[in-house]
């Protein structure tokens, strides 16, 4: 996640830069993630920042997700922190947009209709990882990730919690205009 983000947020919103005017914190799971987030949230001491916190829902019930996060950040400085998730996986975000998966695996046949008609609700897919690998033999979650970030585009994607995500993130950037 880290990666794609790294590579698609200084796209989806020009001029920011990494590190200046976002930073994306890697964790070792979902596990780490909830140990961390209260511990992170109340060590911060930049007035005016806003956080997102970004996971894959790998199936579970978003509604149980959602609270367990919300009630992480609750007694926190940043209990309005943006929680976005990812329907079921990272890779549903990639086939939610063919073009940009054709283009970053340069192999137009990802684009073809019938693919466009099998992923036309990419979050429904259970493992769109599995999927990709059954496309493309040679995908590794890195580097597809380091890839996909190039050519993801904030417009056009299928995928409801790609757009989501987005219309979230935006929405923080107008709040926190680049300097």
């Amino acid at each position: 996640m880290k990666i794609l983000l790294d590579g698609f947020l200084p796209r989806l919103i020009p001029g920011w830069v990494e590190g200046e005017h976002f930073l994306c914190v890697k964790h070792d799971g979902k596990s780490d993630l909830d140990l961390s987030i209260s511990r992170k949230l109340r060590a911060w001491r930049i007035k005016g920042d806003r956080f997102v916190i970004v996971r894959d829902n790998d199936n579970a019930d978003c509604t149980q997700i959602k609270a367990r996060l919300r009630a992480l950040c609750k007694g926190t400085s940043y209990p309005d922190t943006l929680i976005r998730l990812v329907c079921q996986e990272l890779e549903s975000w990639y086939v939610g947009d063919l073009q940009s998966l054709a283009l970053a695996f340069d192999d137009p046949k990802l684009d073809a209709p019938a693919l466009r008609k099998r992923f036309s609700v990419p979050d429904d897919w259970q493992k769109p990882s599995a999927e990709l690998s059954r496309l493309i033999p040679t995908f590794q979650k890195g580097s597809g990730a380091r890839a996909m970030s190039a050519h993801l585009r904030g417009a056009h994607n299928r995928s409801k919690s790609f757009q989501v995500f987005v219309e979230g993130v935006q929405r923080i950037a107008t709040e926190m205009p680049c300097e």
